[in-house]
């Protein structure tokens, strides 16, 4: 077993997990191994999080991995442009036993969605959506923090193209102009992640 296989087993996921991964397996949509999720519980409990917002529901693997990091009164506000896609993640949400007040689901493109959002009131914001549209998210996410909350970037490595040299397609320009702009921004406090495929991390000052 390699470090990143151990890590990955090291917390066991339990059957609401397994569910919500199989329906994404299902539609075709990648899913937060399990290290970047215990990552991302532990980012939402050290922030103490009781606001987060998440750009992508998918089938709610990430979102349980956030709540259950989260206050017990925190609200996950997570954004999908796909109504079916939140629907399977309401009931992996339920099954995992969170009341159906924890989660607003809000079905839409995120850069519709986000400038509706409050202005500082969030503690942490997950992006795992269009990776054409990071630097956009990068904008919002700073707008929706409040000083010393968190923004976090999953699959920053696509598969290990953005460390890759030679041509490379439209998002993983992006993605590596996000690293810069992340790594050289005076608001931000960075750590890139070797966990999944690249958590990439930072503080708001």
């Amino acid at each position: 077993m390699g470090w990143a296989a151990f890590a990955d087993a090291f917390l066991a996921e339990d059957e609401a997990l397994r569910w919500a991964r199989d329906r994404a397996r299902e539609a075709g949509l990648r899913s937060v191994s399990p290290g970047t999720g215990a990552a991302l519980r532990l980012l939402a409990a050290s922030v103490d999080a009781k606001a987060v917002a998440e750009i992508g529901t998918g089938t709610g693997v990430s979102g349980i991995h956030l709540l259950n990091g989260m206050r017990p009164d925190g609200v996950l506000t997570t954004v999908d442009p796909e109504p079916e896609h939140q629907q399977f993640a309401r009931q992996a949400f339920r099954a995992s036993g969170f009341a159906s007040n924890r989660a607003r689901f809000i079905p839409g493109r995120a850069l519709d969605v986000l400038p509706r959002l409050a202005d500082a009131g969030y503690d942490l914001v997950f992006c795992d959506g269009d990776r054409q549209e990071v630097l956009d998210y990068l904008a919002e996410s700073l707008r929706l923090l409040r000083a010393g909350g968190l923004v976090v970037f999953e699959g920053v490595f696509a598969n290990g193209r953005t460390v890759d040299s030679g041509p490379q397609p439209t998002e993983v320009l992006r993605l590596r102009e996000l690293l810069r702009t992340v790594r050289e921004s005076q608001e931000l406090v960075p750590s890139l992640l070797p966990v999944g495929d690249g958590l990439l991390c930072a503080v708001k000052r």
